[in-house]
């Protein structure tokens, strides 16, 4: 596929935060970043955060309940070839699986899991 991410490359930061009109606020002012609400299905907008003309990351609000008492933190992304193969592989490495794969609607498949260090990471098979 053109343009498809190379497996194990980064690919996205997502910013996970209870207030995003603060988090804007505060990225506006010290990096001049500027935001556009995109809708999501079933949910309140998500928001692209771009640099110029390119789209460099997004905010992600933690409004449900399921969030209560999660910091506020930043989440990376990492291209895969396939999220279930790859996370079928998590436990016996040693990680953990924190969100099992999950589609998003014109994003991709992604999994979240737990390295055997325990830190966080989100894996995608993006849509192209």
């Amino acid at each position: 596929m053109a343009n498809q991410p190379e497996h194990g490359n980064f690919i996205w930061n997502e910013l996970n935060t209870h207030d995003p009109e603060k988090a804007k606020a505060f990225y506006t002012e010290t990096l001049g970043w500027t935001f556009e609400a995109m809708p999501m299905e079933g949910g309140a907008d998500y928001t692209v955060i771009t640099r110029g003309e390119r789209r460099i990351g997004g905010i992600f609000t933690l409004a449900a309940a399921e969030f209560a008492g999660i910091p506020d933190h930043w989440m990376t992304y990492v291209a895969v070839d396939d999220v279930d193969a790859r996370l079928a592989k998590v436990e016996a490495a040693g990680g953990s699986i924190i969100r099992p794969g999950f589609d998003v609607a014109g994003v991709g498949r992604i999994g979240i899991v737990r390295d055997s260090g325990g830190a966080f990471l989100a894996w995608m098979t993006p849509r192209m």
